[in-house]
């Protein structure tokens, strides 16, 4: 009777312990398994004994004891509309990086500026200018674009000047549709292209154009603008 009274005390220990504390058990065991990731949070899954653990803008999935680790995509398969919910994850990741980084990017508002775009360019790419004729056919939209200069030390220079400009929207633009650059930039100027470059870097974004919708999701590099509008329709 002893025994059963001890295990009984034990388990009423476990079941006392706030839901954390399992979420907390798993955090500590992955930084210690993995000291050079930064663990950004962990959450219990739908499914028992699965755990999801974002890290560096990634997720996996691990069990509390961390005796085996998933990448990939977890569906819900329990309704009649299975969910993808790594992606969705993913992308809701994403609306709170994208969001954050704002001040980061150029912005450009036609119209009442409601529905949101955010754009990975470099100044020298050509589909970038060939999504450029496409935004300037979109109206009652912000599109925020973070300079990413990666095809040349050129485009570095460029990206510098543009984001140093008095007006940078406009530089932009001139620059895109009538390849205008505007004076170098001083060398005092200080710009957020590292910042820009880390951020790509989470997202896992190689090539530019790259374009995010604001509820995170990526539709692709370059779109011709009835894609664009029927993307942003879906939006929710």
């Amino acid at each position: 009777m002893k025994h059963h009274s001890i295990a009984l005390a034990g388990l009423l220990l476990v079941l006392s312990l706030p839901a954390s504390a399992n979420e907390d058990i798993v955090q500590r065991g992955f930084q210690a398994r993995f000291p050079d990731m930064k663990v950004e949070s962990v959450a219990r899954t739908p499914f028992p004994g699965v755990f999801e653990v974002v890290f560096d803008g990634q997720v996996v999935y691990t069990d509390e004891k961390l005796t085996w680790l998933m990448t990939g995509n977890l569906f819900d398969l329990r309704t009649a509309q299975e969910r993808n919910l790594t992606r969705e994850r993913r992308d809701q990741i994403a609306t709170v990086a994208l969001a954050r980084a704002q001040s980061n990017a150029i912005k450009r508002v036609r119209g009442n500026g409601r529905r949101v775009i955010y754009t990975f360019e470099d100044p020298n790419c050509g589909y970038c200018r060939d999504l450029q004729r496409e935004l300037n056919k979109l109206n009652d939209v912000t599109v925020y674009t973070f300079l990413l200069p990666i095809l040349s030390a050129d485009s570095n220079e460029k990206s510098r000047a543009v984001w140093c400009a008095k007006d940078r929207a406009k530089a932009w633009d001139d620059l895109m549709n009538r390849a205008a650059t505007p004076a170098a930039a001083p060398r005092s100027c200080a710009t957020p292209i590292e910042d820009n470059q880390a951020l790509a870097q989470r997202f896992g974004v190689r090539g530019t154009p790259a374009v995010y919708l604001a509820n995170g999701q990526q539709i692709g590099g370059y779109l011709p603008a009835d894609r664009i509008e029927q993307a942003l329709a879906g939006v929710r």
